[in-house]
């Protein structure tokens, strides 16, 4: 009993008030790529704890021995409650991942047609003639990075490195995927347990981490400067962009050259949370087989 309680509080706890807890602590954002980590275990463990309750409560309901023909309504009844587990998540899945897909491909194809085509290395990029100072990527297998003639009119040759580096750091890691994993999760969960602040904070997270590979390639001041140049600039459905709020920027531009978290090395805080991701989601996993590690089918 105590194992099942365990895993459903545990479940709620890492779907409601953690995610909500993290979000507030700011100062991890200055590693950016361990808190990532951070964040997708805290998922990982908390849909983990949700799909095995059920079935760690097998052993409680029907002894150690289990015969199938005697105990199948209780079995099927367990199977089922993770299953609602499963199929919201499917549901989600397939719900969110339809969407962004079929947003992109109406984009590409609109870019495609209006831009025009970067040459050699630059095969994926797109121009369109337009004097608003945008710049984002188009993810998938048909990627696509697009900016806007007011982009290339209004930079300097080191802000465009910037601004590119960014954008193809973003194609590189695949951040798409990181962040339609979240959105995934996010909406799979019923709405009193959905955090729109942890959605933001895992999306300024990956936009740090292309800051960082911009300042690599082009230096922080001139990562900044786009930063600046870019802000408030519009961003389509499906797509991401250097652009954000003039708030979201300025938390971005000061995370830029981060070298301590209270105090301590970023590289001691960056270790801690990966060792912490470790057992949030060896949490679940430990319970549950502990819970059935007796359990026989006879």
């Amino acid at each position: 009993m105590l194992v099942v309680a365990a895993l459903v509080v545990l479940a709620v706890l890492l779907a409601w008030p953690v995610p909500r807890a993290l979000a507030r602590a700011t100062s991890l954002r200055r590693a950016p790529r361990a808190a990532l980590v951070l964040w997708q275990s805290t998922a990982v463990a908390a849909v983990l704890a949700a799909l095995l309750a059920a079935p760690a409560a097998i052993p409680l309901l029907v002894g150690r021995q289990v015969r199938l023909s005697e105990h199948w309504v209780t079995l099927a009844v367990s199977a089922a409650l993770s299953g609602v587990v499963a199929v919201r998540l499917l549901l989600s899945a397939d719900r969110v991942g339809r969407n962004l897909r079929t947003a992109r491909r109406r984009h590409r194809d609109l870019v495609d047609l209006l831009g025009v085509p970067g040459e050699g290395a630059d095969r994926h990029m797109r121009v369109l003639e337009h004097t608003t100072p945008t710049a984002y990527c188009v993810p998938g297998v048909r990627r696509r990075v697009v900016l806007t003639q007011g982009t290339l009119d209004r930079l300097g040759p080191d802000e465009l490195s910037a601004v590119l580096a960014h954008e193809r750091a973003h194609l590189g890691a695949r951040h798409d995927l990181v962040m339609e994993f979240f959105t995934v999760v996010h909406e799979a969960m019923p709405g009193f347990l959905r955090s729109d602040d942890a959605l933001r904070e895992v999306h300024l997270l990956i936009e740090v981490l292309a800051d960082r590979a911009a300042v690599r390639h082009a230096g922080a001041v001139s990562t900044g400067r786009a930063i600046v140049a870019m802000a408030g600039g519009p961003k389509p459905a499906g797509a991401m962009a250097m652009a954000d709020s003039t708030r979201v920027a300025t938390a971005r531009i000061g995370l830029l050259d981060a070298e301590r978290i209270a105090g301590l090395p970023i590289p001691a805080v960056a270790a801690t949370m990966y060792a912490v991701s470790a057992v949030l989601i060896a949490t679940p996993l430990a319970l549950y087989l502990g819970a059935i590690a007796e359990l026989t089918l006879v």
